[in-house]
């Protein structure tokens, strides 16, 4: 499902990470969708003050958590924020993870019945989409929802994602990136960011379909689980490793800069990414 303006390269953060003066130059460095992390609350804060600082770019939530945010009280910012800027946010919703929800219970049983809430209020299939790595989850994306934004995932899932969503639905892929050349150090913090999902079932179990072995996924992961989660190199090598899910059949793709000066690399990533599209 076209969403219009969403183009090629997106930017993932924490939702309290970003500024209206960095949308405003992410939208001019290129970068056409903001996704906002770590389950933004019902109320969907800062969505309005990223879209009002700019012109054209789309913000999506990635995501709100079905568990802690009430779909009722989501679907009403979703129409307050649709009413002031239309066609520019995308309502992305997940289950999270069974280690973190006290509540937690049957993620699919729950995923639909949410979507029903949506529907009752009437948010349109085509301005929310939904975290998805498994099989089931997908087909449900493919079916409810625009599309899928799976998470923690390399460009071989990408491709089994498009042939269970077909040509016609959404497909958000997130990577991590450092723009670091020294590899001990670049593998030092992609660990940092990715062992925590190391505890995680759900992310763990996606991994081990991939083909990652045991010994892979166990903390604290890798070199090869490591490399393959968060690209580290040159601003053209981790381009090249970027577009790689675009090849694969991603609509976009959702970069997550770890280094400190998350800026910094995005201007850099900039032209490298531009001149492979």
């Amino acid at each position: 499902m076209t969403i219009q303006g969403l183009g090629r390269f997106g930017v993932w953060r924490y939702y309290s990470g970003f500024t209206p003066e960095d949308a405003r130059e992410l939208e001019g460095l290129g970068y056409s969708t903001l996704w906002l992390g770590a389950s933004p609350g019902a109320d969907l804060p800062v969505v309005e003050s990223l879209l009002e600082a700019t012109e054209t770019q789309l913000v999506g939530t990635s995501i709100v958590n079905i568990w802690s945010s009430p779909a009722k009280q989501v679907a009403e910012s979703f129409h307050r924020i649709e009413a002031r800027f239309p066609g520019r946010f995308i309502l992305g919703v997940g289950a999270g993870h069974p280690e973190h929800d006290q509540v937690y219970r049957k993620p699919y049983d729950a995923l639909v019945e949410y979507l029903d809430e949506l529907d009752e209020a009437g948010v349109p299939k085509e301005r929310r989409a939904l975290a998805a790595l498994g099989p089931r989850v997908l087909e449900l994306a493919r079916d409810r929802t625009a599309g899928a934004l799976p998470y923690l995932t390399i460009p071989e899932h990408t491709r089994q994602a498009r042939e269970i969503e077909g040509t016609g639905a959404l497909l958000v892929a997130e990577n991590k990136v450092t723009l670091d050349t020294d590899v001990d150090r670049a593998r030092t913090t992609g660990r940092g960011s990715v062992g925590f999902y190391l505890d995680l079932k759900n992310y763990v179990s996606n991994l081990r379909r991939l083909g990652f072995s045991e010994e892979d996924v166990t903390k604290p992961g890798s070199d090869r689980l490591i490399d393959a989660l968060a690209l580290h190199g040159t601003a053209d090598e981790v381009a090249d490793g970027l577009v790689a899910h675009l090849t694969a059949g991603a609509d976009q793709i959702a970069v997550q800069v770890l280094d400190q000066d998350y800026m910094a690399t995005l201007r850099a990533l900039a032209p490298a990414l531009a001149a492979r599209v």
